[in-house]
C-alpha cells in the first residue's frame, strides 16, 4: 500500500526536482510539489496528478509546511537555500532531507543537531549520489580497520551535470578546496592535491575537490583526516585550473556574470538517453596509524538516476518512522550496507 503521509518536495521545478517528482509518482508516493514559479509548478502538478504549494525561501515556508511530515529539499545552491528550509522544518516539526554535496552547507546543518534533537526532528543532508554511496563505502571500510586515521575518497562518473549543478560549482569561484586534517576543515589551493586512483580500469589522475564527504564521512566514521578526489576529466581539469589561476577574476561581479551566461547556455540537464547505461564509481582507502590500508570500490547507476532512488528510499524510511532525531548521515542511521539494497550497486575490496 502506498505511503500517504505527506512530504513536501521543494525545488520541484528544477532539473533534479522534476526527476524526483516523476520517480516519486512511479513509486506510488504522493509528494506535495513546491517551488516559487507557480505557472511551471501548476503545469507539472497537473501532469502528475499531484498537489502543489507555492512558496519562496524568503516567505511562505511555514504555510507550505503545514501538515507536512518531512521535506525533501532539492533547490540549490544549498549554501544559500538550506538554512531557511531547516529553520522552517524545525518550527514545523518536519524532518529535513536534502541533496546537498556542499561542505559548508552540510556543516551548517550539523550545527543544528542539538536543536533538532530537542524538537524531535531528523536533519539528514546528502541523501542522493552526494553522499549516500560514498558515505556507506567509507563506513564499511572503517569498520574493518579499527582506529583508521585517514580516509581518501574518489568519485567518477560526473561527466554530465545539470545547469543547477554548474551554478553550484560556479559558486566556488575564487575559493579554496576543503579537506579535513585532525578533525578540522582546512583549505588547499585548487589543483594542488592530486592522486592516481583506480576506478576499475587502471590508475587515473584525480583532483581534490570540496565534496560533501569532507563533512559527512567525519560524522559517520570519526576519521580525522579526509580528502575527496574527482576523476580529472578535461572539463573538471579546466574548471579547477581556471579557479586556481583566475579565481579572483571569476569571483568578481564581471566574472560571475560571465559564469551565469555560461550556465544559461547549458542544457537543463542530461536527457534520459544520455543517462541510460552510465554508472558512477566510488573508490575509498582507509589507513590506520600503523600504515595498514584497505581499499574498496562501489559501482552505482548514473548519478542523477541514483540520487532519485536513494533520496526517495530514505523519504520512505522517514515516513515509516525509521529515523533518528538530530543531525544524521545516511550510513550512520541506515548502515553501510544500505546502499547494497538497490539494483545495479556492486561493492568490492581490492
Amino acid at each position: 500500500m502506498p505511503i500517504t503521509h505527506p512530504f513536501l518536495l521543494y525545488g520541484a521545478t528544477g532539473y533534479t526536482g522534476r526527476l524526483l517528482a516523476r520517480a516519486a509518482s512511479e513509486r506510488g508516493l504522493r509528494p506535495i510539489l513546491c517551488a516559487r514559479d507557480e505557472p511551471r509548478l501548476a503545469v507539472m502538478a497537473s501532469e502528475l496528478g499531484l498537489d502543489y504549494r507555492v512558496a519562496r525561501l524568503e516567505a511562505g515556508l511555514d504555510e507550505a509546511l503545514r501538515g507536512v511530515q518531512a521535506v525533501l529539499h532539492a533547490a540549490g545552491p544549498f549554501s544559500s537555500t538550506c538554512r531557511p528550509m531547516v529553520d522552517a522544518c524545525l518550527r514545523a516539526g518536519a524532518h529535513y532531507l536534502d541533496l546537498s554535496g556542499e561542505v559548508a552547507a552540510i556543516e551548517g546543518v550539523f550545527q543544528r543537531g542539538a536543536e533538532a534533537r530537542q524538537r524531535g526532528v531528523m536533519l539528514m543532508p546528502g541523501v542522493g549520489f552526494d553522499v549516500v554511496p560514498s558515505d556507506c563505502l567509507a563506513l564499511h571500510l572503517s569498520r574493518q580497520v579499527r582506529g583508521a586515521r585517514r580516509l581518501v575518497l574518489g568519485i567518477s562518473g560526473l561527466e554530465m551535470i545539470s545547469r543547477g549543478s554548474f551554478r553550484t560549482l560556479a559558486e566556488g569561484a575564487g575559493q579554496s578546496i576543503l579537506i579535513r586534517r585532525g578533525g578540522r576543515i582546512l583549505e588547499a589551493v585548487p589543483g594542488s592535491l592530486q592522486r592516481e586512483l583506480d576506478f576499475g580500469s587502471g590508475p587515473r589522475t584525480s583532483l581534490a575537490m570540496s565534496w560533501g564527504d569532507v563533512s559527512t564521512a567525519y560524522y559517520s566514521t570519526g576519521i580525522q583526516d579526509i580528502e575527496v578526489y574527482c576523476d580529472a576529466i578535461p572539463t573538471l581539469w579546466m574548471m579547477v585550473m581556471a579557479n586556481r589561476w583566475f579565481g579572483g577574476l571569476l569571483a568578481s561581479d564581471v566574472g560571475r556574470l560571465g559564469l551565469e551566461f555560461q550556465a544559461r547556455a547549458l542544457p537543463d540537464g542530461p536527457t534520459p538517453e544520455q543517462r541510460a547505461g552510465r554508472e558512477g564509481v566510488i573508490v575509498a582507502e582507509v589507513e590506520d596509524a600503523s600504515g595498514r590500508r584497505l581499499r574498496g570500490r562501489l559501482r552505482t547507476p548514473e548519478a542523477y538516476t541514483f540520487s532519485c532512488t536513494t533520496a526517495l528510499a530514505l523519504v520512505e524510511r522517514v515516513l515509516a518512522g525509521d529515523l533518528e532525531v538530530g543531525a544524521q548521515t545516511p550510513a550512520r542511521v541506515y548502515g553501510p550496507d544500505f546502499v547494497l539494497s538497490f539494483a545495479g550497486v556492486f561493492r568490492e575490496e581490492f
